[in-house]
């Protein structure tokens, strides 16, 4: 049975969702922004630290991104992704200006998703 919470979060979304190359699906709970085939945000509205906007990208890009967006940090479980929490102050701006980012294509946000495991087929021999 899937959740009926709706993710309050989606807002996020909006600037970037007419894009020809978005995409938004669930991920584990959280609703996630696909830009020509790469993950790139994550919105989530669960506790901490689960509580806001993941920014998908490589460990060798945090800082970089962390000198433009110096609110940003490693997520303490997803240490590979920048996470925001939605109880910053300065929320609503900062999830703008990443999502702004992201709508110009900028190498320094985006992942290749993981490629799906293909379940294993049993062998029906009659």
């Amino acid at each position: 049975m899937g959740s009926t919470v709706k993710n309050s979060l989606l807002w996020v979304f909006e600037p970037i969702e007419d894009d020809p190359g978005f995409m938004r699906k669930r991920l584990f709970g959280f609703e996630a922004a696909y830009v020509d085939g790469l993950l790139c945000l994550s919105v989530g509205n669960g506790e901490e630290p689960w509580n806001g906007l993941l920014v998908c990208t490589s460990r060798d890009r945090h800082a970089d991104l962390i000198r433009e967006f110096p609110e940003l940090a490693p997520h303490p479980v997803l240490g590979k992704w920048l996470y925001l929490s939605q109880t910053h102050e300065e929320f609503e701006a900062l999830a703008g200006a990443v999502v702004e980012v992201v709508g110009r294509r900028d190498s320094r946000v985006g992942v290749e998703p993981a490629a799906r495991k293909k379940s294993a087929k049993k062998n029906r021999f009659v």
